[in-house]
C-alpha cells in the first residue's frame, strides 16, 4: 500500500473552462480556475494537460495566465486537430494545415514559446498520419514543442508514425471499464514510450460522483454531447452501485487501478475543487483494490 504520489498525476484541465462550451464539464471563473491551478501546484502536480476544444481555447487561456510565473517549473500538453466552426460545431481534421494553425494558435493562447508535448488529438481516417506529423517534427526542430505524441491512437497509426518519426508520447482512456494500453503493450514494446491514461474516473462514473439521476449544468458536456447520451453510462453506474453494494470503494479501486498499471507512465485526472485534490491524499494506493475492481468489472 501507498499513499499517492502527486508529481505523477497529470490533471486534466476541460474542468476548468466550461463556460467556454466545447468539452467541459460546468461553468467556474476565471479567479476560481486560477486558485485550483494553483493548489494543484503547491501539492507537486507539475503536469497540465489541456486541448484547444477544452472551453474553445478558454482552457489553454487560462492554463497561459497560470504557467506565466512559473514556465521552467510545469509542463503543459495540448492537442491539435479537434476544431470548431464558428458557429460552434466540432470539426475534426488532421490536415496538416489545420494542425499547423491548431499549434500556433495553442501557443499564442498560452502565451508560451514552447510546448512540451503535442499530440494528435484523434485519427483522421482521411489522413495519413505521416503527413500531421512531418509538420510537427518540424515544429520540434524549431523547439516550438519538445515531444510528439499521438492520442486516442490505433496500431496502424502507431506503426505509420514509429517507422518515420520520433513518437515518445502516447495518450488514451485507462480505466476499470476501458483500458487501451492493456492491449497495445501486448503488441508493442512501450518501455520507451511515455503513456498517459486520461478517463481515471471515467468522467466521475468510477468515483460515485456521477448516478443515473444526476442532473447536468446545460455547460457541461454531459448535458448535451451525442456521445455521451449514446453511451451506456447508465448501465455503468447500476455497475458501479453494484459494486459498491459488496463493500468495495470504487474510487480507491478505480485509482489504485491507474497507478499500478506498470505499462501507464501517469494518469490524467480531470480535477474540478480543492477538496477533490485533497480527497486523492486519502486514497490508499493498492494492487488488491485494483486487482477486485478488475476482477469484477471484467468478469
Amino acid at each position: 500500500m501507498q499513499k499517492i504520489d502527486f508529481s505523477k498525476i497529470i490533471f486534466g484541465t476541460a474542468a476548468i473552462a466550461g463556460e467556454g462550451k466545447g468539452y467541459g464539464f460546468g461553468d467556474i471563473n476565471k479567479q476560481s480556475a486560477r486558485n485550483l491551478l494553483e493548489y494543484a501546484f503547491e501539492r507537486g502536480i507539475i503536469k497540465y494537460d489541456t486541448a484547444p476544444i477544452y472551453g474553445m481555447g478558454l482552457s489553454e487561456e487560462r492554463i497561459g495566465d497560470f504557467i506565466a510565473s512559473k514556465r521552467d517549473k510545469v509542463e503543459v500538453i495540448s492537442k491539435a486537430g479537434v476544431d470548431w466552426h464558428s458557429n460552434g460545431r466540432v470539426n475534426m481534421s488532421n490536415q496538416p494545415k489545420v494542425i499547423s494553425r491548431m499549434l500556433t494558435e495553442s501557443l499564442k493562447r498560452m502565451n508560451t514559446d514552447y510546448i512540451d508535448v503535442f499530440y494528435i488529438h484523434w485519427p483522421d481516417p482521411n489522413v495519413d498520419i505521416r503527413y500531421p506529423l512531418e509538420v510537427l517534427f518540424k515544429a520540434k526542430e524549431q523547439h516550438k514543442i519538445l515531444a510528439i505524441g499521438l492520442s486516442n491512437t490505433n496500431i496502424n497509426d502507431i506503426s505509420l508514425a514509429i517507422g518515420s518519426f520520433p513518437i515518445t508520447h502516447i495518450q488514451g482512456e485507462c480505466n476499470l471499464f476501458n483500458d487501451v494500453f492493456k492491449k497495445l503493450s501486448t503488441e508493442l514494446d512501450l518501455d520507451k514510450i511515455e503513456t498517459q491514461g486520461w478517463g481515471t474516473f471515467d468522467k466521475g462514473i468510477l468515483a460515485g460522483s456521477v448516478t443515473p439521476t444526476r442532473k447536468f449544468d446545460s455547460s457541461d458536456c454531459r448535458s448535451w454531447a451525442p456521445w455521451w447520451k449514446k453511451s451506456n453510462w447508465k448501465e455503468k453506474c447500476a455497475r458501479v452501485r453494484e459494486f459498491e453494494s459488496l463493500g468495495h470503494d470504487i474510487k480507491s479501486s478505480a485509482l489504485s487501478y491507474a497507478y499500478t498499471r506498470k505499462y501507464l507512465t501517469h494518469p490524467i485526472i480531470g480535477l474540478r475543487t480543492k477538496q477533490y485534490i485533497d480527497d486523492l491524499e486519502n486514497i490508499i494506493i493498492d494492487e488488491r483494490l485494483a486487482s477486485t475492481g478488475e476482477s469484477f468489472f471484467n468478469e
